[in-house]
């Protein structure tokens, strides 16, 4: 088994308004050697915006702002934006996030060319009521049985006069285009999808009825180690190697104590067909272990969200119990071997 160094937490919450509950599951990219933390920063109330922090090298905190960078203005985001991600896409940045009104949960978009400013996009996620999804009305028949019983198990009644859509979480991007193409993940439980389109415009009601026909072609992932035996989903943007892309996910398992959600060095894709998947890690590469892992906001939580790479050393941030901010290392040399290794 390829060794991980738990370096410990590297942001907590402070006594600011906007991040008082916690922060946790950063979108985090590395421009020389600052590497910048987009995170997710929760107040009273379950509210969340983005705030930033910048690092010098993989751990110091060397810039804070006490105030969001990214706060909610639209009404899709009004209880909050969670769990971004971002990568670089040319010369611009594409910071993905949940956005979450209290109700609904889909994957939405901001960009920007300086990373100070962003455009926010609204919904990137399918425009799918969640009785459609379930009825297969939009998936080209009746879907199977992993898929139905997992949304039937996190479904909540519709409140009067609203509409519950089919929640989308997890968009990730992968940092450059593949065949001319933007291709990212999202993550429709159990498992984790994949899209490929020229440009944004592209996100159609059209599109997405003829994606929902064939949901079935675009699951490229499902769940099938113990680890991650309820769900997988997205967790970093992948990372380009000579051998593929790397892709590191998150997985969750129902136990006596209640769901633990687990980092898992989850595969190496092809790099120009990334929906063919090359390999699998068939352990989790970390678990939650310490005290600031396993209790929390919600207990037995090692979230990953972004990387940063140092050398040979690969930093990997992810929310701790929902609560912190933490980092752990591995060789990525070794990482990729490992994965080559279990083919």
């Amino acid at each position: 088994m390829v060794k991980v160094k738990k370096e410990g937490i590297v942001l907590e919450k402070t006594d600011l308004p906007f991040e008082n509950v916690a922060v946790l599951n950063p979108a985090v990219i590395k421009e020389g050697d600052s590497v910048h933390l987009f995170y997710r920063a929760v107040r009273k109330g379950e509210y969340s915006t983005i705030g930033y922090c910048r690092l010098d090298g993989p751990i110091e905190v060397a810039e804070r702002l006490d105030f969001p960078l990214i706060d909610a203005e639209l009404e899709i985001e009004k209880q909050g934006l969670e769990d971004p991600r971002i990568v670089k896409i040319d010369d611009l940045y594409y910071l993905s996030y949940t956005a979450y009104d209290g109700f609904n949960a889909r994957g939405a978009l901001a960009t920007s060319k300086d990373l100070k400013t962003f455009k926010k996009h609204g919904l990137i996620a399918p425009p799918i009521r969640y009785t459609d999804f379930m009825a297969g009305n939009k998936t080209g028949g009746k879907m199977s049985g992993k898929y139905y019983r997992s949304q039937l198990y996190y479904y909540k009644e519709s409140e009067p006069g609203k509409t519950l859509m089919l929640w989308d979480k997890n968009v990730v991007f992968f940092p450059r285009r593949i065949k001319g193409k933007l291709v990212f993940f999202h993550c429709i439980r159990p498992g984790i999808q994949m899209v490929s389109v020229n440009n944004l415009e592209d996100l159609t009601k059209e599109f997405w009825d003829h994606y929902f026909h064939r949901f079935q072609d675009h699951i490229f992932m499902d769940p099938v180690f113990e680890h991650e035996s309820s769900y997988i989903g997205s967790g970093c943007p992948p990372i380009e190697t000579e051998y593929g892309w790397l892709m590191i996910y998150h997985g969750a398992r129902e136990t006596n104590q209640g769901m633990v959600y687990s980092a898992c060095a989850a595969a190496l894709l092809d790099l120009e067909n990334p929906a063919r998947v090359i390999t699998r890690l068939p352990y989790a590469l970390f678990e939650p272990e310490y005290s600031w892992e396993t209790k929390g906001e919600v207990n037995n939580v090692v979230f990953p969200t972004g990387t940063a790479l140092f050398g040979d050393t690969l930093f990997i941030y992810y929310g701790a119990a929902d609560e912190h901010i933490a980092c752990a290392s591995v060789s990525l040399s070794k990482l990729v071997a490992e994965l080559i290794n279990s083919w």
